[in-house]
């Protein structure tokens, strides 16, 4: 249903599109995570491509994190567990994906949405995409998306991130911080971009590339327990009276 969100994989000229979409600003409730992560696994794993494209349905956010209706919904350490590990799946999935992880990025990224960006392996993205890592904000912390966005962007600029959890940070920041690989002034030029990459390493060899990637990801084998862990800080914390204050305020229009 539409109105829950959707997941489509394609595959075309040997590259393989994942497209999310939710109505509110692309974010994800777990179902959606769930498919979200089932279509990677299925690209990576499928023999009629060699690169994976992740992009959202859209010209506004890219992707504005995890779903603040689910978030509120959790009654119970379990039920919070469980939806931090969506996000966890999706980060693995993408760590574990044989193929290079292309990522188009129209416009703003918030939370879990950064998480995906930094698990990706090359990003282009729009002038207008700023960054934010509101999970403090919220009570919570970055602690599922943290291994990846440390990763990528290093220890400095991931701390930033975390503590200014209210402040938004420009593409070019993003870009000079490594979370973007390029930037560019049009939607045109970021599918063009995004077209002339991906076939490139379409027509590349998928055994280089594979090896490439596993030197390049090499060291983190043990996300898997890490993250599990992580999630599991994230299902207690949401519980807390902070929080649920914070997601009623939010939604009124009060704290942004």
């Amino acid at each position: 249903m539409p109105d829950k969100g959707t997941v489509t994989h394609t595959i075309e000229d040997q590259v393989s599109t994942i497209e999310f979409f939710h109505p509110k600003g692309n974010s994800f409730p777990g179902k959606l995570l769930k498919q979200f992560t089932d279509a990677i696994n299925e690209a990576a794993e499928s023999d009629e491509s060699n690169v994976i494209v992740i992009r959202s349905k859209g010209d506004g956010a890219f992707c504005a994190g995890a779903s603040f209706d689910e978030l509120i919904s959790i009654e119970n350490f379990e039920q919070g567990k469980k939806f931090f590990m969506g996000f966890a799946n999706v980060i693995n999935a993408m760590r574990t994906s044989p193929k290079f992880i292309i990522t188009r990025v129209q416009g703003k990224v918030v939370g879990g949405g950064i998480g995906i960006v930094a698990a990706s392996d090359y990003v282009i993205a729009h002038n207008s995409a700023s960054v934010k890592l509101s999970e403090l904000a919220l009570g919570i912390g970055p602690f599922v998306v943290g291994p990846a966005v440390g990763r990528k962007i290093g220890v400095g600029a991931f701390t930033s991130m975390s503590i200014d959890a209210r402040s938004w940070f420009d593409a070019d920041w993003a870009k000079s911080n490594q979370l973007y690989s390029r930037v560019v002034d049009s939607v045109d030029e970021i599918d063009e971009a995004i077209d002339k990459l991906s076939g490139d390493l379409a027509s590349s060899n998928p055994e280089a590339m594979k090896e490439l990637r596993e030197i390049q990801w090499h060291g983190t084998g043990h996300w898997g327990p890490t993250l599990e862990q992580r999630a599991e800080i994230s299902g207690r914390l949401v519980l807390s009276d902070f929080t649920s204050e914070f997601i009623e305020n939010f939604k009124n229009g009060s704290k942004g």
